[in-house]
């Protein structure tokens, strides 16, 4: 891949990271340059499980689970370099900093998740994140996370 931005479709999003449905919470990629910045897309379904239950009559997605889906557009905007077998990456949610929730997000909106690559110091990488709803700020935070590839044995 090469530092232009580029696009990714979920296959290639699948590709890349080891998260599957239901936890899988990068739709597509919109705009990537590798170890820069990605600009990403979750569409916010009413058919997605934690709207059972948070809140019922009143969905709500909940802050967490933004930040999950900006940590996941991080992983991809750091491990998105070149194809590997995603059962060889881990990755791994380290910090957050300075989180701040603007803006309920609702069944039927479209997150547009911002990251841009911070400090890379042996494998733990800053970022700063944002999370929007047509041009709106949902939330935004300092995320801190590291990507390790283990040796996977095959079969």
């Amino acid at each position: 891949m090469t530092t232009a931005a580029t696009a990714l479709e979920i296959r290639d999003i699948l590709a890349f990271m080891p998260h599957r449905y239901p936890f899988l919470l990068v739709d597509r990629v919109l705009e990537l340059e590798p170890a820069k910045r990605i600009k990403a897309l979750k569409n916010v379904s009413v058919d997605e499980l934690f709207f059972t239950g948070h809140f019922p009559g009143h969905p709500v997605m909940p802050g967490v689970l933004i930040l999950e889906a900006l940590a996941q557009a991080a992983a991809l905007l750091t491990i998105a370099r070149e194809p590997h077998k995603p059962e060889s990456t881990r990755y791994y949610f380290l910090g957050i900093d300075n989180a701040r929730f603007k803006r309920i997000v609702e069944p039927g909106d479209q997150l547009i998740l911002e990251v841009t690559a911070g400090r890379n110091m042996r494998g733990v990488w800053k970022f700063d994140a944002r999370a929007d709803v047509n041009g709106v700020l949902a939330a935004k935070a300092n995320l801190m996370c590291s990507v390790t590839h283990i040796e996977v044995e095959s079969k």
